[in-house]
């Protein structure tokens, strides 16, 4: 290899950064000016574009994915005593909201080619305790949602779709968010839009958005809310021990613009998506399955599959010789039952959970946004094979 790496230390390629253009900094700029930047008209905006484009009822801003995951547990009637299933393929935050609620969570193992829950084992884990179920749509991938919505319904439990990932994620013909009684969304910084911290909650009943609303500011009835417009003083009362989970304006101003450009952003990445896909075929690694037909990938990541079998180098070995090249790279993620909390708490041990071990253990995520040049994608490509050749 080499010993000049692909990029130099000052051009290092910052995984996940995300693209910011002229416009959200302009409308930043005017919330400033403005003095409005806590909760406001530019939050009521950017929720009502975000209903538009997922052709949702109703829909609440909110301060990460994390809050709204949380909130819809609790507007779910999700608590003590109670059991929600999900997977062990996901962030420690789909597990955590779970726990927040007060209830157990409960892991089934995910599909080797998708990553995603396994609908298949879902019904062996099911219990009289059991209440919901949050599937996670990984790296953009649609989870199985007719099979899910179909053991829900037999069931009589809640969907809590964990959308994170799955902005312009669509499964045959429906968006991603939609199938169940809730649907929660990141803009954290390096998902596809972004608005620094913040999420959203989606949902086809009225009741359950009020209900996310008042609880997402301090339980304070929604009356509250009113107190951000110009229409005068009014009256509160707090209905209910809430939380501090409401999105500012300020990140509002970003979100507006960023879902202007959803569809080139993510047109973009699928680009680039083709062009690793094809360069990474002839290498000793794995690469992301192809789009299942009638389904719509929302290409969140790029994860690529480091078997030290077969590439003749270990997945941290691998990640680090990128690194050296200058170009950034990320674990997504060590399965959930790695984790020691989780295994002192639950018992829980990575061995009954295969396909989601072998896939924490050996995944690697690349660098892959609407940002990347065509000069980016061509370094990360080099850097990829000068790691395995080291």
């Amino acid at each position: 290899m080499t010993d000049k790496p692909v990029r130099s230390k000052d051009n290092f390629l910052v995984f996940g950064s995300p693209a910011i253009e002229e416009d959200e900094i302009q409308e930043v700029v005017a919330s400033l000016r403005s003095g409005w930047l806590g909760t406001g008209p530019k939050v009521a905006r950017f929720e009502k574009d975000f209903c538009e484009y997922k052709n949702a009822k109703h829909a609440v801003a909110v301060n990460s994915c994390t809050a709204a995951l949380h909130l819809s547990m609790l507007a779910s009637g999700v608590g003590a005593g109670d059991e929600v299933i999900t997977t062990p393929m996901t962030f420690c935050a789909s597990v955590n909201a779970i726990i927040h609620s007060g209830a157990t969570p409960v892991l089934v193992d995910v599909e080797s080619h998708s990553m995603n829950i396994d609908p298949e084992k879902i019904e062996a884990k099911i219990t009289p305790r059991t209440k919901a179920i949050v599937p996670v749509h990984f790296a953009g991938r649609p989870c199985e949602m007719d099979a899910i919505c179909d053991i829900a319904k037999r069931h009589d439990l809640r969907v809590i779709e964990d959308c994170a990932h799955a902005i312009e994620t669509e499964y045959k013909g429906t968006k991603a968010g939609l199938f169940g009684d809730f649907g929660c969304f990141s803009f954290y910084v390096t998902k596809n839009v972004i608005t620094g911290e913040g999420g959203m909650v989606l949902t086809g009943s009225e009741e359950g958005a009020a209900r996310i609303k008042v609880l997402a500011l301090h339980g304070m009835s929604k009356d509250a809310w009113k107190r951000f417009s110009d229409d005068g003083f009014v009256h509160y009362q707090v209905t209910e021990p809430g939380f501090k989970y409401n999105m500012m304006d300020i990140q509002a101003a970003i979100g507006i613009h960023q879902l202007r450009r959803v569809e080139p952003y993510w047109q973009r990445r699928e680009e680039v998506w083709k062009r690793y896909s094809e360069a990474f075929a002839d290498l000793p690694v794995g690469i992301p399955a192809a789009p299942e037909a009638d389904t719509r990938h929302g290409y969140h990541l790029y994860t690529l599959m480091i078997d030290e079998r077969r590439a003749g180098i270990s997945r941290d070995a691998f990640l680090a010789a990128v690194q050296r090249q200058n170009v950034g790279a990320g674990v997504h993620y060590l399965s959930v039952p790695e984790h020691d909390y989780y295994r002192r708490t639950y018992g829980w041990k990575p061995e009954d959970y295969p396909h989601a071990k072998r896939i924490g253990r050996q995944t690697v995520s690349i660098p892959f946004s609407a940002r990347l040049t065509n000069e980016d994608v061509a370094d990360v490509i080099e850097a990829v094979r000068r790691a395995l050749k080291h």
